[in-house]
């Protein structure tokens, strides 16, 4: 069995566009939610979202390329053509039938879809883009990724909500570990901050209604919470085989060593309430990598700043590691990038893998009235110093999906 390694990394990001200014954020707290300003909230239950600014797809892309994208598709590409950089992995000397891309999305062109809706009710049936429909489909970011750079191996887009990203590295792992693969650029991508999405969100009460400093609404784990906020953006990493990495004499960053995926089989958009199926994920992935859960030093969670979710994401913890959850760090990276969906698990590897490699721990901000149900060390409002050497992602989505990754410091 091969051992897979990461290579590279890639994000666009509320914090950042990049990995540096990202973590330099993360570790001071730093909010990337802001007003929504592109388009008229009035109507709307909550005015705030995660947004990335400082992207521009024309300039990036070319305008004639970039309008054949979504915005989702474009933040996919960006961070993966980031990655691919940050891997120095030279496409032209590397065998790109072993090379795949797995690369998802939850909601896929949303945006697209309603700019030419309104072009069908405005202007007619002949005014509609023949570029529609692949414009829309969310394997269009996976299936771009692979037309730019050539990658001819398994080309997969899986859909599993907000556990895409976690369920695409996890997979692709698996695929790189059983030798079906030699390099997987594996993450989410994400778009969704439209009147639709939003109006949805807002009537399932899903959505914070905060209406003070957008900077303090998403509070994971905080007595005070109201509910998550929505983000937008991309998590992308490169995963090689050891042997691989090795033989091109690549920079390891980190190992990916267990993932572990389960079903709640229990409600279409709420978290089974005792955390089950997030327990048994967290379980198979420690057990996949050979560990037992002392080893565990930090926990990067789900946690989207809803009441149920969060709550039900302690208990699992608290199930699984007894009293010793009450030694584990358990940080929620959404207090400060609101919830990216199908960008979130790749955006959280990447945060973890600094954890990993710097020995410091981004705090949950917005701490101020303890939940006494979720009563574990969340890090509060500081960043922290410690040594970390492997760490535990958890990523959950509506229809009860869960995916779960041990990332570890890489040791040869």
């Amino acid at each position: 069995m091969e051992r897979v390694v990461i290579t590279g990394r890639g994000l666009v990001s509320p914090l950042g566009n990049d990995v540096s200014t990202f973590w330099n954020a993360m570790l001071q707290g730093k909010s990337g939610i802001s007003t929504i300003d592109s388009w008229d909230t009035s109507q709307m239950k909550t005015h705030i979202a995660g947004i990335v600014r400082d992207f521009d797809g024309d300039a990036r892309f070319g305008k004639k390329e970039a309008r054949r994208m979504d915005r989702f598709c474009q933040f996919a590409v960006a961070a993966a053509e980031d990655a691919i950089s940050d891997a120095d992995l030279d496409l032209e000397r590397t065998d790109k039938d072993r090379i795949g891309v797995y690369v998802g999305s939850g909601i896929g062109g949303i945006s697209t879809l309603m700019e030419q809706e309104e072009l069908l009710r405005r202007r007619g049936a002949a005014r509609v883009s023949p570029l529609l429909v692949p414009m829309m489909i969310s394997n269009m970011a996976a299936a771009m990724i692979s037309i730019r750079t050539g990658a001819q191996g398994p080309t997969l887009s899986p859909v599993t909500a907000c556990s895409i990203g976690n369920t695409a590295i996890g997979e692709a792992f698996r695929l790189i570990r059983s030798g079906g693969a030699d390099v997987i650029i594996a993450g989410g991508a994400e778009a969704a901050i439209s009147e639709i999405s939003m109006a949805s969100f807002g009537n399932a009460t899903a959505l914070s209604t905060w209406d003070g400093d957008p900077a303090l609404a998403s509070r994971p784990f905080d007595g005070g919470r109201d509910g998550f906020v929505m983000a937008e953006g991309a998590g992308i990493l490169v995963l090689e085989s050891l042997s691989h990495a090795q033989k091109r004499g690549a920079k390891i960053y980190g190992e990916v060593t267990g993932y572990g995926a389960t079903s709640d089989a229990y409600h279409v958009v709420a978290s089974h309430p005792e955390g089950r199926g997030a327990y048994q994920a967290m379980k198979l992935a420690i057990t996949e990598a050979g560990l037992e859960p002392a080893r565990i030093d930090v926990i990067s969670a789900h946690a989207t700043s809803t009441e149920v979710g969060d709550r039900s994401e302690m208990m699992a913890i608290k199930r699984l590691f007894g009293e010793e959850a009450y030694r584990i760090p358990v940080t929620a990276t959404k207090s400060m990038l609101g919830h990216m969906f199908g960008a979130a698990g790749g955006a959280q590897a990447i945060a973890l893998l600094q954890m990993i490699l710097d020995g410091k721990i981004p705090p949950t901000i917005n701490q101020e009235t303890r939940d006494p149900e979720c009563d574990l060390d969340v890090v509060p409002n500081v960043a922290r110093d410690k040594e970390v050497n492997v760490g535990l992602s958890n990523s959950f989505g509506f229809g009860g999906h869960n995916a779960v990754i041990v990332l570890q410091k890489f040791v040869p």
